[in-house]
Order: C-alpha cells, then sequence, then structure tokens
C-alpha cells in the first residue's frame, strides 16, 4: 500500500454506478430528465410530419386518421406526449431550483418525489386518453 493518498480517478462498472444513483429520486428525475428530452428530440420529426401530412389536403387528413387506427401510431404518440409532460413538470422544478426554491439536498429529494409522483399521474392520463 503507498504511503501517499492517490487522486487519480476510480473507473466504476455500470453496475455500481446505478445501485448508487437508483436509490435516490433527484438521480432519477436528472436521468429520466434527459432521457425525456433524447425521445421528445427524436420524435419531433415524426409528428411534424404527420401534422404536415394533416393539414395539407382533406385526403391527408382522412390518411392520418386511418394511420391512427393503429395502436402502435397511437404508442409512439403516447410516448412522445409522456416524454413531453416529463420534460416539462422536470424543467419547471429545474427552474424553481435555479431561483432558489428546493436546492437543499432534502427539499430538492422533495422537489423531485413530487415531480415524478406529477408526471406518473400525467403519463397515465395521457395513456388513457391516447392509447385507449
Amino acid at each position: 500500500m503507498p504511503a501517499v493518498k492517490s487522486n487519480r480517478p476510480v473507473n466504476l462498472s455500470m453496475g455500481q454506478v446505478l445501485d448508487v444513483n437508483l436509490k435516490s429520486p433527484v438521480a432519477i428525475a436528472s436521468i429520466l430528465h434527459r432521457l425525456s428530452g433524447v425521445i421528445v428530440f427524436l420524435l419531433v420529426p415524426v409528428l411534424l410530419w404527420i401534422l404536415d401530412k394533416s393539414l395539407s389536403s382533406p385526403e391527408g387528413f382522412a390518411q392520418v386518421q386511418a394511420i391512427f387506427d393503429s395502436f402502435i401510431v397511437r404508442f409512439i404518440v403516447w410516448v412522445f406526449v409522456a416524454g413531453l409532460i416529463y420534460h416539462f413538470i422536470a424543467g419547471v422544478k429545474h427552474l424553481l431550483a435555479d431561483m432558489g426554491v428546493a436546492e437543499e439536498l432534502q427539499s430538492g429529494r422533495i422537489a423531485a418525489t413530487i415531480s415524478l409522483i406529477l408526471s406518473a399521474i400525467g403519463i397515465i392520463a395521457a395513456f388513457v386518453w391516447i392509447v385507449l
């Protein structure tokens, strides 16, 4: 064992990283906020295409109506809306933290838990509205 403490970085396995981070609502909220941003970013072109098609002509609108009879299309739209709901709620939480609200450790945990609960309620409501 060396006499001097090494400040070199330690490489952790993904299992160790997840084991630590999945116990914290703040870490979960942060990871999901990033994931929801990626989902929204990737699905915006698909929904813009659907919007463009539906506004192009009455025939295009009828085609979009026919497309929405498919469970897969409704599910993709729900994934987009779910990502948007979560990203919005977590974004508001981050903006409030930037203004000094709930930026301490315990209040940050409470705010993250509240944002997760509100998002879950909104996402379930969107599932019932869009998919079912």
